[in-house]
């Protein structure tokens, strides 16, 4: 399957390499989103969409003994650390390769108590994401949330300096929090990664927030929200009644 256009097993290494410097306070959106999926009594099943290393399906897995996750992601790199890292979980953890933007994973019957997406509908233009948000509600069993940690676009330029003012900042505590020094932050500059400071990778296509919480409320999801948000990330979604 293809995966996201000038998306590289290089990028993947990166990504790999760099995330717990490059994420605004990585472990703490994941305690945000185990927090927010809606666990049932019995067993459950949760979806992935780019699951990258495992980190989060981890932290799902480890939180509720009775589900099972399901992550795809369309790098064999990612996929392959994921095993490795999950591999104690047995067949509790599925991996799979797929392509966000195709359609063919979305087909079937209502299954997920929830749908979990991290750093990935980025990739999408807006009408991908419309799109997207409509077949997750199908895959959602009722009483399911699908829950989504991203970078946003900014509504106009001063949120925009904000964020990039921000961005920087975070990461510079980052790299002195991990190595005791700013040699990693001097790398995400002279990358120029900061997605706000430099906006014309053709590999991201960030939304606006209200537009993506206005199309998941357009796709049928309930109690749309934001739950976490910090230097132009945010953790947002939505139910399907129950």
């Amino acid at each position: 399957m293809e995966t996201t256009p000038g998306w590289s097993e290089e990028n993947s290494r990166a990504y790999i390499d760099l995330a717990r410097y490059y994420v605004p306070d990585r472990d703490e959106q994941t305690r945000v989103l185990c927090r927010l999926v809606p666990a049932t009594p019995g067993p459950f099943q949760v979806l992935e969409l780019a699951c990258g290393p495992g980190l989060l399906a981890g932290a799902v897995l480890e939180r509720f003994p009775a589900c099972t996750v399901t992550g795809l992601d369309g790098s064999e790199l990612m996929l392959e650390t994921a095993r490795r890292r999950l591999a104690g979980y047995g067949s509790r953890f599925r991996p799979a390769r797929f392509d966000l933007a195709s359609a063919d994973w979305r087909a079937g019957a209502p299954a997920y108590q929830a749908v979990l997406s991290s750093l990935a509908i980025h990739h999408l233009d807006d009408a991908g994401k419309a799109v997207l948000f409509r077949d997750v509600y199908s895959m959602l069993l009722p009483g399911g949330a699908f829950l989504i940690a991203d970078i946003l676009r900014p509504a106009g330029p001063l949120g925009g300096e904000y964020a990039a003012d921000a961005y920087d900042e975070i990461v510079r505590r980052q790299s002195l929090e991990i190595d005791g020094d700013e040699h990693v932050f001097e790398q995400f500059e002279r990358d120029q990664w900061n997605l706000f400071r430099y906006p014309d990778d053709p590999i991201d296509k960030p939304s606006r927030l209200f537009d993506q919480l206005r199309w998941l409320e357009q796709a049928g999801f309930a109690r749309v929200d934001v739950f976490w948000m910090r230097a132009g990330h945010a953790i947002f979604g939505g139910e399907r009644a129950a």
